[in-house]
């Protein structure tokens, strides 16, 4: 298998990845601004599929918006390269520092409506299909400042304005939340997976509301992405997805993909590959702040390479005869079978004969099938 990238991959970034300018709480921008035009023309050479955006993204070096959509336009035409989702920034300007959508102030609420109505449609022109939600300021620091009831229902009154504002114009978008417990607010509405499902549900029209779960978001919170993403894809709600890498429980690295728990890697891949997801591959991750501009194209370029490696692995983790028979033996495909039994009745279950000491001192081998993974993705296999 080659571990080149090419469109049919559907590997996207956003603007803001191989952009960022790697300036944190504590030092300095340590690389120049990227115009986006560049950033295209280099996506499209490196095999990628789209790319993405925050409406701020757009005026990295051109402060003329009208401008730098055109340029940007002009370089999407000339590359072929797509824009399947778009995002608003509602938390980088100082008026978003107590949130967008659930600010307590009303007037910020109602401009940062106008904000995302204003991308929407730019996203609708360019063909973006899902437009993520990322409420990164949509929270608190301390439990006194913010009545979380009211908070939560200015963000579905929110949703909802925006719902009813694509309906109304015909465009062919989806929502996708995306989910994060903290940073840069002490505590983020709608922290995890679990969080978002629940939230979507109350909204005026859940169906045009789903996911866009990130690696670092559920991994910093000591949770299973792995997990979050196969639980969105059984609710039907994985709209997106963004991948990176993360070292445990801290702050939101954004490492490569695969640069973290690469185990949890590899078998999301083997999820994503085999369990239906027909979406982009997204990256959201962060260049070192140690790297030049040049470091920074190769880190984006270790990433598609880094899903190819995995993608390659869990398909031949799928063929191999041993891991058949020890899935076999593990009884893992049992769990897909009804445990009422189409035609059985309550009363059929009731009446079983269970040799429960002679079930329990049967083991169901794992050491053995997760050796088998971990000896696939070490390549000794």
């Amino acid at each position: 298998m080659s571990y080149t990238p090419t469109p049919e991959d559907k590997f996207t970034f956003g603007l803001w990845t191989v952009g960022w300018q790697a300036r944190d709480q504590f030092g300095d921008a340590t690389r120049a601004p990227l115009d986006p035009v560049e950033t295209v023309h280099k996506l499209a050479e490196l095999g990628a599929y789209g790319v993405t955006f925050h409406d701020d993204d757009l005026l990295a070096v051109e402060g003329d918006r009208d401008k730098a959509i055109e340029n940007f336009k002009k370089a999407l035409a000339d590359t072929g390269l797509k824009v399947p989702m778009a995002t608003t920034n509602l938390f980088t300007h100082p008026v978003f520092k107590d949130g967008g959508f659930t600010s307590n102030n009303r007037e910020i609420r109602r401009y940062a409506i106008r904000k995302v109505i204003r991308n929407l449609d730019l996203a609708a022109e360019l063909g973006a299909k899902t437009y993520v939600c990322w409420g990164g300021r949509e929270g608190a620091e301390s439990d006194a400042a913010k009545d979380i009831r009211a908070a939560l229902s200015r963000y579905k009154e929110a949703m909802d304005i925006l719902g009813q504002y694509v309906v109304d114009k015909g465009y062919d978008i989806r929502f996708a939340i995306e989910p994060k417990p903290n940073e840069p607010r002490g505590d983020i509405l709608l922290p995890t997976v679990g969080h978002a499902l629940a939230f979507i549900n109350e909204l005026e029209r859940p169906e045009m509301v789903g996911l866009n779960p990130e690696t670092g978001h559920e991994q910093m919170a000591g949770l299973n992405f792995f997990h979050a993403i196969s639980q969105a894809m059984w609710h039907g709600k994985l709209f997106h997805i963004d991948l990176n890498g993360q070292r445990g429980i801290k702050y939101d690295q954004d490492l490569i993909f695969g640069h973290g728990d690469v185990q949890n890697s590899f078998f999301l891949v083997d999820l994503l590959e085999h369990g239906g997801y027909e979406g982009p591959r997204h990256f959201d991750y962060k260049p070192v702040r140690t790297d030049d501009k040049e470091d920074a194209w190769e880190s984006l370029a270790a990433n598609m390479r880094t899903y190819l490696i995995l993608k390659e692995k869990a398909k031949a983790y799928r063929a191999d005869p041993e891991v058949q028979a020890a899935l076999a033996a593990s009884k893992v495909d049992e769990l897909g079978a009804r445990t009422l039994a189409e035609g059985e009745t309550l009363q059929d279950l009731l009446n079983d004969e269970f040799d429960l000491e002679g079930v329990a001192a049967r083991g169901f081998h794992f050491t053995h099938l997760s050796q088998l993974a971990l000896e696939h993705l070490f390549g000794v296999r």
